[in-house]
């Protein structure tokens, strides 16, 4: 391998980045090590940026290629962790019988040869600079000369594509898959009732009513912090055929939050539910038997083998039984979904086996308009849990949630549902005349078509902050799909609710950010004002309260009623933090079940702005302020604790606050008042933030990622963004030629 360091001086002097015959790549990073990969077709594309993020993150991209092919156990041990938190045995147990099922090789047939040749490229990228640096030497400590670090495959890369679809699926459920055992049998794995792990997100697309002419997106997806599901920031360039800014998660060479040169786009999580469960009617006596229309069908019972390190260092094969039907694995925990002499509950993931999905992002990255979007959707169909809200520089706007969705209507629902209401669609598995449909226009089987999903196109805006589809825009509401797309006419989060709030006080001007409507440096200062909705609609009135009750509920309240007269009702950290923390805490007690929280009550014919106010009368409210105080107190934490001693990354104090507060910059370490040196490092919040602006002379964008370009502790390029957030500083970005050669800090390197 041929690497080729050219300095500034040589780069002004050519006239653009070639490469002759087509061959290699030329990497470009710009200050804060962000990647601007050039190359003249997709494979070549792909070794640049394979290449480039494995400079960065070699060992977290070992890490899950260990976990996917299920050999944690075989290095780690079985009773350590992945990192996102799952037991190491349970985790390689359920990614082997997706292995084993050969799912994602079936898959591979249906993809296009630009989504395969950027897979082949990004794997010899990742592997030369593998090579070229040794495992030995690998900047990172965490894996540096560790056995468990290989080359990776292209089977490697898509096996993390099929990962990333299923989040909201059989990935977000591997205990209960694992942990499935018929009643009597011991279960291999401890049953524990976990909360499903959902991402989030924020997004805003803003029409030329709402800006004066162009199109602007604001992208702020909310993902895991500790995690291997971290955003990469990179712009990607083949000269007349693609060429994309943005983010993508580890390990996959994509786009998958960006703009082009006309187009911006962002994603936020679904309320759509892309899985259902089916409640199986077992036979008397033979709890892996079960019956539909009557007639008894056997359940399939599949030889999971693992190899798990041993307390001496050998190495021995585990092996479990995992039970399920044509529909998918036998799911259980201590809950409603236990396994018993009578029923039996099965998972159906609609995204199990989706790889289309890369073919789906590059559609958008190529799409020149939203109508353009708005098609690429419709033709491909295979996003697996995201809306898409989007502009363009003609200063159009676009919502949609137009992704896969499991075919179940209303009328099949209220024929078949049954079991608990535990947030999940359970549907009666003894009839056959309960399974999926399928539309028509649907690209996959089994799945609602795009003409049953929602899509808004407007001159003004559109937006999502996690909530249905129904108020994307609140002047054209969005209604007529299908229940398991989401809900209408019911209240909204907070965070929705300070989200419609910005957007109308931005175009009204009663912001404080001067004239009414949308410029990039009002869409930034929107996004990190860090408003914080219950504070602005009770913190008067529960200082009023505690001022006129000092004493409350056998506490004395007057230390902290001063704290939180003084305290600036945001997200904001600094002297000026003190009380955020206790305001953070007294909400999640206010709004106990049993207490009458809001002062004016949710409307239906006023959706936007309400429940409002806090209600004082109600006397949990007081109770919660006195419970607050015991908390602090028995904690040892000082109720004026400032937001920067219990919230921050690396040392760094990190602005911001929880989505249940009705905070739109989301940073969500829990309230529960604890010793300050067991506050947790941010679990989950506000990761890439993008602002750009399409405009007819090209993209004006700025951006942030937060956490860094490295998850290496050493690395200087893993948390030098994070002292930028805390300044509210942006990185401008960096997408033409001429912006590229003028960055102060560029460096290139050509991978041939």
């Amino acid at each position: 391998m041929r690497l080729i360091v050219m300095s500034l001086t040589l780069l002004l002097a050519l006239p653009a980045v070639s490469h002759a015959g087509g061959e290699g790549a030329t990497i470009r990073r710009t200050s804060y090590g962000i990647p601007h990969v050039r190359a003249a077709d997709h494979r070549n594309l792909g070794l640049g940026l394979g290449y480039a993020f494995a400079e960065d993150n070699a060992c977290m991209m070992a890490d899950i290629v260990v976990t996917l092919e299920a050999r944690r156990s075989r290095w780690f041990g079985q009773d350590a962790t992945t990192e996102s938190g799952e037991n190491n045995l349970v985790s390689d147990l359920y990614h082997q019988r997706v292995n084993q099922s050969g799912v994602i090789e079936r898959a591979l047939s249906g993809q296009s040869r630009q989504a395969r040749d950027l897979v082949r490229g990004y794997v010899t990228g990742f592997n030369r600079y593998l090579a070229r640096t040794g495992v030995a030497d690998l900047p990172d400590a965490r894996c540096r000369g560790a056995a468990w670090v290989r080359p990776i495959t292209e089977l490697d890369v898509w096996r993390r594509v099929h990962q990333i679809a299923g989040i909201t699926g059989g990935e977000g459920l591997q205990e209960a898959v694992v942990a499935a055992q018929p009643p009597g049998a011991p279960a291999p794995t401890k049953l524990v009732r976990r909360p499903e792990q959902r991402p989030g997100s924020n997004g805003f697309g803003l029409g030329r009513t709402a800006t004066g002419g162009t199109g602007m997106v604001l992208g702020n997806p909310h993902f895991m912090w500790d995690d291997d599901m971290r955003f990469y920031q990179q712009h990607l360039t083949i000269p007349g055929e693609l060429n994309v800014s943005g983010a993508g998660l580890y390990g996959v060479p994509l786009v998958n939050i960006g703009h082009n040169d006309r187009l911006g786009w962002t994603h936020t999580a679904s309320e759509a539910r892309t899985i259902t469960i089916s409640r199986l009617t077992l036979v008397p006596g033979d709890p892996t038997s079960y019956l539909v229309d009557g007639r008894p069908q056997r359940m399939t019972a599949e030889q999971v083998t693992v190899p798990v390190r041993q307390a001496d260092g050998s190495v021995k094969p585990v092996t479990r039984t995992l039970y399920g039907t044509p529909d998918g694995p036998v799911v259980a925990d201590p809950g409603p979904l236990q396994w018993t002499t009578t029923n039996a509950h099965v998972l159906r993931d609609a995204n199990f086996g989706n790889l289309a999905v890369f073919d789906q992002w590059l559609a958008i990255a190529r799409a020149r308009s939203v109508k353009d979007l708005h098609q690429a959707l419709v033709r491909h169909q295979a996003l697996p849990w995201v809306n898409t809200l989007a502009a363009d520089s003609t200063g159009a706007a676009y919502y949609s949630d137009v992704q896969i969705v499991p075919h179940v209507t209303d009328e099949l629902r209220a024929r078949c549902g049954t079991g608990p209401d535990v947030g999940l669609v359970i549907l009666d598995g003894s009839r056959s005349s309960c399974g999926w449909g399928t539309d028509a226009d649907a690209v996959r089987p089994g799945t609602l078509g795009p003409a049953r999903l929602p899509h808004l196109f407007r001159d003004d805006h559109v937006s999502n902050m996690n909530d249905s589809p129904w108020l994307a825009n609140p002047a054209a509401p969005l209604t007529g799909y299908p229940a398991i797309v989401g809900d209408t006419g019911t209240e909204r989060s907070p965070r929705t609710r300070i989200g419609l709030d910005m957007i109308a006080d931005r175009l009204d001007g009663s912001d404080g950010l001067g004239r009414p409507g949308f410029t990039l440096s009002t869409l930034e200062a929107s996004m990190f004002g860090n408003r914080n909705l219950t504070a602005e609609e009770g913190l008067k009135a529960v200082v009023a309260l505690c001022q006129a009750n000092p004493t409350l509920h056998g506490v004395d309240a007057r230390e902290a009623c001063a704290t939180l007269a003084k305290w600036s009702g945001t997200g904001d950290t600094g002297e000026q933090s003190r009380g955020a923390f206790f305001w953070r805490t007294f909400i999640s007690l206010a709004r106990r079940p049993g207490i009458d929280f809001w002062l004016v009550p949710y409307d239906p014919a006023d959706p936007a702005r309400t429940p409002r106010g806090l209600n004082t009368a109600d006397p949990g409210i007081g109770r919660a302020f006195a419970d607050t105080v015991r908390a602090f107190a028995n904690a040892g934490l000082p109720v004026d604790v400032k937001l920067d001693d219990v919230q921050h990354y690396e040392g760094i104090p990190i602005h911001g606050c929880r989505g249940p507060e009705g905070c739109f910059n989301v940073i969500s370490v829990p309230g529960v008042p604890r010793p300050l040196d067991r506050i947790p490092r941010i679990p989950h919040g506000t990761s890439f933030v993008m602002a750009v602006e399409l405009t007819k002379n090209g993209p004006r964008m700025s951006s942030l990622l937060v956490y860094g370009q490295s998850a290496d502790k050493a690395s200087p390029h893993h948390h030098d963004q994070a002292h930028l957030y805390v300044q509210k500083k942006w990185v401008s970005g960096r997408f033409s030629e001429q912006e590229i050669a003028r960055d102060p800090n560029l460096k290139v390197q050509h991978v041939s």
